[in-house]
């Protein structure tokens, strides 16, 4: 067993210790691997001071500077990829592979992405239209302290998604990670310490929601929140701030459907689909887990799809062959059950099927589940309706494009989607009328971080990319001169 590592708050540029800590398991062994700062508002109260004191210098920095962290932050991370993608594995459960090939580089991404986008400029110079000798131009201005609070499922990633916008436009942080996945964020607090960057312009505060969270996100030196998680959490912090002038970018959990039309070619379109389904154990708020095929090949698809199941090896992460690893906890993993066991009571057909490795299945450790498909289930089922956030997909058939948009547009949610289709025209078409941030025709999860990212309905609030996120972590001013 490897040791456990202490993972401590990172205030004002130190690593700090506090008074309780959390135990951090990896899922796949069900050992402690960590122990986690469990802070008080105390310490976060330390962290905002922190940010609020860095704040005017950080602001005042030059772009050119700023552009030198960014991509030094990424050189390092670069450098220390394989230690990052391993600790992603073993604290999330997800394959070594998918954290070495995409997670991890999508964090440096991150930080080179905003390191170029810094150089551009948005602002206005105009004359004005009718009053001779007045011209108006815009400035931005670093809104000033931002919360940072980043979910479990893809740590790293999700995390650097935020810090690098803010940080790249002016603005000072506390970041949240989660608490189940902490240790990368640790790491990366290492790298911050091993490029310079000055001390407060981000700061770490470990712990649970309900303590260090709502500290955080409650006091009245913050000026803006940046929030990836669940819909609840989402819409208390929104309640939480009702009465405060904090700017809010939330972004929230996702029912996502993938809608597959009889001119589809299968053999191009099954792997894919695969991916979109189970990717990270179905743990991504952009997985379908809804799928709406046209009847005239319902039947075919659904046969080949289970056939590509059963051939998914679940099990170790570090083994290259996984393509599932477990979930993230045991509490997770009996919320994903309860939701299988409905089904069952409801009579619905349950396949779950998959190949797990046979070293997993002698040590009968871990939170490992079964890649599971449910068929025709009905509409208002909450296996149809609620954010199950694992590896279940529900298949439904359908006859007409008026017909399925009415039930894909019939949910809470509206994160994103997926449309698989010949017809261009027919594409482009339904893309306008499906409700949600982000639509991909025959592709799933491809990212140009140009463009926004965000949902509608209980899917949340804002978009992230470039320049949307410049317009979360500043605010516009209009400056107008009369030359004469």
């Amino acid at each position: 067993m490897a040791s456990i590592q202490r993972i401590n708050n990172f205030i004002n540029g130190q690593f700090v210790s506090t008074e309780d800590y959390l135990k951090s398991f990896n899922p796949t062994t069900e050992e402690v691997i960590a122990h986690i700062a469990d802070s008080s508002a105390e310490d976060a109260e330390r962290a905002v001071q922190a940010a609020r004191q860095a704040f005017p210098s950080w602001s005042h920095e030059t772009i050119t500077k700023r552009v030198y962290y960014l991509n030094r932050i990424a050189d390092l991370i670069q450098a220390r990829l394989e230690d990052f993608a391993r600790a992603e594995s073993l604290d999330q459960g997800k394959p070594l592979w998918l954290a070495r090939t995409m997670e991890i580089p999508r964090a440096i991404d991150n930080f080179r992405f905003f390191a170029t986008a810094l150089m551009q400029s948005r602002e206005i110079f105009t004359p004005h239209p009718t009053i001779p000798n007045v011209i108006s131009y815009t400035v931005r201005n670093p809104i000033g302290v931002a919360v940072l609070i980043s979910p479990w499922n893809l740590p790293l990633y999700l995390l650097t998604w935020k810090i690098a916008p803010c940080i790249a436009f002016g603005c000072t942080c506390v970041c949240k990670p989660s608490e189940f996945t902490s240790v990368t964020a640790g790491m990366l607090a290492q790298v911050f310490i091993d490029v310079g960057l000055p001390p407060g312009v981000v700061n770490f505060i470990f712990g649970v929601g309900p303590r260090a969270g709502q500290a955080l996100i409650t006091h009245p030196d913050v000026n803006v929140i940046s929030f990836t998680g669940s819909t609840l959490t989402g819409y208390h912090i929104k309640k939480a701030t009702s009465h405060l002038p904090i700017k809010l970018s939330l972004e929230m959990g996702g029912k996502n459907a993938g809608i597959i039309f009889n001119d589809v070619d299968l053999t191009k379109c099954l792997p894919v689909l695969l991916r979109s389904c189970f990717q990270n154990s179905g743990q991504i708020c952009l997985c379908t887990s809804r799928l709406y095929v046209q009847r005239g090949i319902y039947d075919e698809l659904v046969k080949k799809f289970i056939a590509e199941v059963k051939n998914l090896k679940v099990g170790d992460p570090f083994d290259d062959n996984t393509k599932m690893g477990p979930v993230v906890s045991k509490e997770h993993q009996n919320k994903i059950e309860k939701y299988i066991e409905l089904a069952r009571q409801s009579g619905y057909e349950v396949i779950s099927t998959g190949e797990m490795d046979e070293n997993t299945k002698k040590t009968n450790k871990g939170y490992f589940m079964m890649p599971t498909i449910i068929l025709n289930v009905d509409d208002n089922s909450k296996l149809m309706t609620d954010e199950i956030f694992g590896p279940v997909v529900c298949i439904v058939p359908f006859d007409t494009e008026d017909e399925v948009m009415k039930r894909v547009n019939n949910i809470q949610y509206g994160l994103c989607g997926c449309i698989w289709t010949e017809n261009i025209g027919r594409a482009h078409r339904l893309a306008t009328q499906m409700e949600c941030g982000t639509v991909w025709i025959n592709c799933w999860m491809i990212r140009d971080l140009r463009m926004p990212f965000g949902g509608i309905k209980d899917s949340g609030i804002g978009r992230e990319g470039y320049p949307y996120s410049e317009d979360v972590f500043t605010e516009i001013k209009t400056v107008c001169i009369n030359t004469t």
